[in-house]
């Protein structure tokens, strides 16, 4: 009787309770059934507000988990992605970089001359890096472009972010700043660990070669010839003039100008031992440059036959690569260290 009781209160309070049940007895049922339905009410709403405020923290923490805030290699303040998907690689370099490490599929958007791997020939263009075209980026809808400072428009940065794009900007200016720079674009892309591998790799194959050099105090007079018409060579703070030194040469147009210029008088009256050719052109025309130097039989570079033609991409493009350049201009400056005994 007592369960049929207690059931029945729960269910409805307004039942009727047969006498023999007792005045204590229903009073006491009636009491455990109030307690029971606020026992209920209150484990409902505790409930509710709990879910609630999980859910609340729970956005909370994925939007703030969405962005993170970092300092560029310009010093600039730059709001990005925290995993980003759509990149624009705004110069060659950096495309490069991207495919060094592996995430490629996520570069929606190159400048011109991205030529290498060749896969990178494969993405849609957005303009050179010194003249990109905004409208083609904002149509890739990028949620991250990654910029070089020597190079591109800094007017067409500050265009991109005022359309919300973010913009990372780096500023490799030697071997040891464009290693910072691998490492950097591996934070942004979340593989930190490869980007340290690769660095480490380029770091231990430069200390080689620093190793190899030390063993000559030779210096031969090096003549870097990076334009045609006119000759245009390459000066002190240049990549190129940093392999030259490295890799054991004197660089004969060693100055404040990055990128002087020279009759052909100047540079026959230099003497240069070696002569290294590099430039946009390639095949006919290339050839053509090393033979009109070879007519000047006086030059001690012609007398002992060491004028190179050169791909200019490993050793003017701040990429890994630079260390491909580095180790192949010790072997042209310094074949001797090579020779097998």
């Amino acid at each position: 009787m007592k369960f049929i009781i207690i059931d029945e209160l729960l269910k409805n309070p307004r039942t009727v309770i047969p006498a023999k049940a007792g005045i204590r007895n229903i009073l006491d049922l009636r009491v455990s059934g109030l307690r029971r339905n606020n026992e209920k009410w209150f484990f409902l709403t505790f409930y509710r507000i709990f879910t609630v405020a999980f859910l609340v923290c729970l956005f909370a923490t994925s939007a703030w988990s969405g962005t993170r805030t970092v300092i560029d290699q310009v010093g600039r303040s730059v709001t990005i992605p925290s995993n980003p998907q759509r990149i624009v690689a705004l110069a060659p370099s950096i495309t490069e970089i991207v495919f060094a490490l592996g995430q490629e599929h996520r570069l929606k958007g190159v400048t011109q001359f991205s030529d290498f791997p060749a896969e990178a020939e494969k993405i849609a263009i957005v303009g050179s890096y010194v003249n990109l075209d905004l409208e083609k980026i904002v149509a890739l809808k990028p949620d991250l472009c990654i910029a070089i400072k020597d190079g591109n428009s800094r007017n067409t940065v500050q265009q991109l972010e005022s359309l919300n794009i973010p913009v990372y900007a780096v500023n490799p200016k030697n071997i040891e700043s464009v290693m910072e720079t691998v490492v950097e674009i591996g934070k942004l892309l979340g593989v930190h660990e490869k980007a340290k591998s690769l660095v480490d790799n380029m770091y231990a194959r430069t200390e080689r070669v620093n190793a190899l050099v030390l063993k000559t105090k030779y210096r031969p007079r090096v003549f870097f010839q990076i334009g045609i018409a006119p000759i245009v060579s390459v000066g002190a703070h240049t990549f190129i003039h940093e392999l030259i030194t490295r890799a054991g040469g004197q660089n004969l147009t060693e100055g404040p100008i990055p990128y002087p210029r020279y009759s052909r008088e100047q540079v026959l009256g230099m003497a240069p031992e070696v002569f290294i050719i590099t430039s946009m052109a390639r095949g006919e025309i290339f050839e053509k440059v090393k033979a009109d130097w070879s007519r000047w039989k006086d030059l001690p570079a012609v007398k002992n036959n060491r004028i190179y033609l050169v791909d200019s991409n490993i050793l003017d493009r701040p990429t890994p690569r630079l260390v491909d350049g580095l180790e192949m201009l010790v072997k042209i400056i310094h074949p001797e260290l090579f020779d097998k005994h």
